[in-house]
């Protein structure tokens, strides 16, 4: 369709409870803003959602669509172990919930949980020193940030206490050699976290392309200060509602 949803998908609005519905259409955003900025893999990676409630269900894409034709009624229903909980026309991929379920069930805040394959995040996550203070987003990074070795495809149950621990109760994550990583309390948080990890690593590769001894690194006391001047997070909350207008100028119909 010309809005960008699709044909197919009955509307859910006012047939699931209101915050289930209010998560649905954050969580679509989150799927279009990612298709906006570039940063998707054709139909893969995924972002994931706790549907607010004692019951421990989540949202999560329906295997087979682009991120750009996400909506707020396709997104998929499923439980911790990746079960699907209504009635769809779609299936998803398990495997791929793999990292969000670890990170869900060990993280009462990880509300939203978002993980890239994107071009610089992978390039950074692959450099042995990881993030580098290049940059004042990196400085705003680096404090939150989080790094987990890679151990194959992730779809070794085992591998999820080893990545937990390793995130501890840091927002964001270096998966090496293969991806980027964010948490959020809300949509907000996870989407600015996120842009702010992926900027970073964006910054970084175009600086080493100079080669590493012509970069030059923030000084020590610079650093710091900006952890003590970003101590608050990410300020998702106000970026957030300019986020969804500008969605709904380039890629309206998420919250179809």
């Amino acid at each position: 369709m010309a809005d960008g949803s699709i044909a197919s998908v009955t509307s859910l609005k006012g047939k699931v409870s209101a915050e289930e519905w209010q998560a649905r259409v954050d969580l679509a955003a989150l799927y279009r803003l990612v298709a906006l900025y570039g940063w998707d893999d054709l139909i893969y990676t995924h972002i994931s959602a706790r549907i607010p409630g004692p019951e421990h269900h989540f949202l999560i894409n329906p295997y087979g669509l682009t991120f750009e034709e996400i909506t707020a009624s396709s997104l998929v229903k499923i439980d911790l172990d990746g079960n699907i909980l209504q009635e769809t026309p779609y299936f998803i991929n398990p495997a791929g919930f793999t990292i969000h379920s670890a990170v869900h069930a060990a993280r009462e805040d990880a509300k939203f949980v978002m993980h890239l394959h994107t071009d610089q995040g992978v390039a950074v996550a692959a450099q042995k020193e990881g993030l580098l203070p290049l940059s004042q987003h990196a400085l705003i990074v680096i404090p939150r940030l989080a790094y987990h070795d890679y151990e194959g495809i992730a779809l070794n149950h085992d591998e999820r206490e080893r990545l937990v621990a390793d995130i501890g109760d840091k927002p964001l994550m270096l998966l090496r050699n293969h991806g980027t990583l964010s948490t959020g309390e809300t949509a907000a948080d996870c989407w600015l976290g996120m842009f702010y990890l992926e900027r970073a690593c964006t910054m970084q590769v175009q600086a080493l392309s100079g080669g590493r001894e012509n970069v030059l690194l923030a000084p020590e006391a610079a650093q710091a200060e900006v952890r003590n001047q970003t101590g608050r997070g990410f300020g998702g909350a106000l970026a957030w509602p300019a986020c969804l207008r500008k969605l709904d100028r380039s890629l309206p119909g998420y919250d179809a």
